[in-house]
């Protein structure tokens, strides 16, 4: 099962892909979809039981919703670049590898769910077998293609994804479809990973994707046990019989555990025996990738604010002289103040949200919601907010459209009024990025609001009330 997010809704919500041959007896197990907190880590225990839905603020109970179907983790990503608006930590990868219905999924799902950090997504080996040719899919459908061996996989691209993917870019999974046996025109969209879990029954049978992985967990469970999960799920899900199932065992599944996975486990970084049901192991696993993840944590708006100081405005700025408002993908709440003169010029336009907020005990953005057009790389955006401060929105905004594949050079970023601080901060990160406003104030006080600054522009908008000694800043919907 492969884990995705679609960029025309909201920003962490996964969507799980389809499960393959070599797909777990816990892949049913529903997958975190992709939001998660910096939290109170959930410690593993057998005696964990589901939560009902929720949406609990507390210090004590993690913010997140819950279904039958999906858990939504409703905190933000905090910054993953500098000061120069560079990506800074990649994400941390751990690799799953195990026989077919080892329990890798179950693994994946108990480690997500017990990590509690922002953005976690879930890619599955499944999601990169190769298109069969008729030959091949007549040999598929009596049960005579190897798909356990390596050369049933696209290592390249599973490479050139999982690469692109550590790195921070927005990438594209495949969906394999196992009835046709081949890839769907559709494929899913995933962004904005802080933890990445990939698994498979190869997971460590090629170097180079060896080279990706931060973490390699071997999964060891009992050869009876995985031919009993395999029965059960292929006779329950996939109507296949008896016969034909234990003919595909003895002369592939059996074999290409021998060869090619069972020693891959010399690699291993940890081995856990009996799957999701070894909590030791499983808790093990969370406590290092928090100790790993610790280290990478920088921030970003304490350095922006004394980064630039006394500095001249750069050329990239234009202070336009009393002009109507010019407002494409706007940084709500604010930013959408901005839309109808857009739209009343540019009857057709394409429009875009980006939610960023204030983590009021880091005092670091977070990107909450995003949602996209499609294909926008070879477009020019218009990026819309009605104030900036320090600049932090508008550079985690302006690094949400690169990752994109926005040309820096395609963006402008509009705003009724900024600080020479937020001016600065998005010029030395962003050179080529167009910076047009009406004013430029000089100060922010210690809150990081502008003065004298127009007030919250957003409730004077909206006619919504805000607190009487309330000042415009870049994060202003959250005071």
């Amino acid at each position: 099962m492969a884990t995705t997010s679609s960029s025309d809704g909201k920003a962490g919500e996964l969507q799980p892909a389809e499960e393959g041959p070599e797909a777990d007896s816990g892949s049913g197990d529903d997958s975190l979809d992709g939001l998660s907190n910096g939290l109170t880590r959930c410690p593993l225990t057998p005696s964990l039981s589901p939560r009902k839905r929720t949406t609990s603020q507390s210090k004590t109970e993690p913010p997140l919703l819950r279904t039958n179907k999906r858990t939504i983790y409703t905190a933000g990503r905090p910054p993953w670049y500098n000061v120069t608006g560079t990506t800074f930590k990649e994400a941390f990868v751990i690799g799953l590898c195990g026989g077919s219905a080892s329990g890798k999924t179950t693994v994946a799902n108990k480690i997500i769910e017990a990590l509690d950090v922002p953005w976690v997504v879930l890619l599955s080996m499944d999601s990169f077998y190769k298109v069969l040719n008729k030959e091949e899919q007549e040999l598929a459908v009596k049960n005579e293609y190897n798909f356990d061996h390596p050369d049933a996989f696209d290592f390249e691209l599973l490479i050139t994804v999982l690469r692109k993917l550590k790195k921070g870019k927005s990438i594209k999974v495949p969906v394999y479809d196992f009835t046709s046996h081949c890839r769907r025109k559709e494929w899913k969209t995933v962004y904005g990973a802080n933890v990445v879990i990939f698994e498979g029954i190869l997971a460590f049978a090629n170097k180079e994707l060896l080279k990706l992985l931060d973490m390699k967990v071997f999964v060891d469970t009992d050869s009876d046990i995985r031919l009993i999960r395999r029965l059960k799920r292929d006779i329950s899900q996939r109507g296949r019989d008896i016969s034909g199932i234990i003919k595909q065992y003895n002369k592939f599944v059996k074999p290409a555990f021998e060869q090619y996975i069972e020693p891959t486990v010399q690699v291993a970084d940890i081995v856990v025996p009996r799957g999701g049901e070894n909590f030791v192991a499983l808790d093990l696993i969370v406590q290092h990738v928090h100790s790993q993840l610790e280290k990478r944590e920088i921030t970003v708006r304490s350095a922006l604010a004394s980064a630039h100081q006394g500095q001249p405005l750069p050329k990239t700025l234009s202070v336009l002289q009393s002009t109507p408002q010019i407002t494409g993908v706007s940084i709500l709440r604010a930013g959408e103040t901005m839309e109808q003169a857009l739209m009343a010029v540019c009857k057709d336009i394409r429009l875009g949200k980006i939610l960023i907020q204030t983590n009021h005990d880091t005092g670091e953005p977070e990107l909450h919601y995003l949602r996209l057009p499609k294909d926008l790389s070879e477009d020019y955006v218009i990026l819309m907010d009605s104030t900036v401060s320090t600049g932090a929105a508008a550079l985690m905004a302006v690094r949400v459209l690169l990752d994109h594949d926005v040309a820096e050079d395609k963006i402008f970023l509009l705003s009724l009024l900024m600080a020479e601080m937020g001016v600065h901060s998005v010029a030395y990160a962003f050179p080529k990025v167009r910076i047009i406003t009406t004013a430029v104030d000089k100060e922010v006080n210690d809150q990081f609001h502008i003065i004298p600054g127009i007030g919250n522009f957003g409730d004077r908008y909206f006619g919504t009330d805000a607190p009487s000694d309330w000042c415009e800043s870049d994060e202003g919907m959250d005071f």
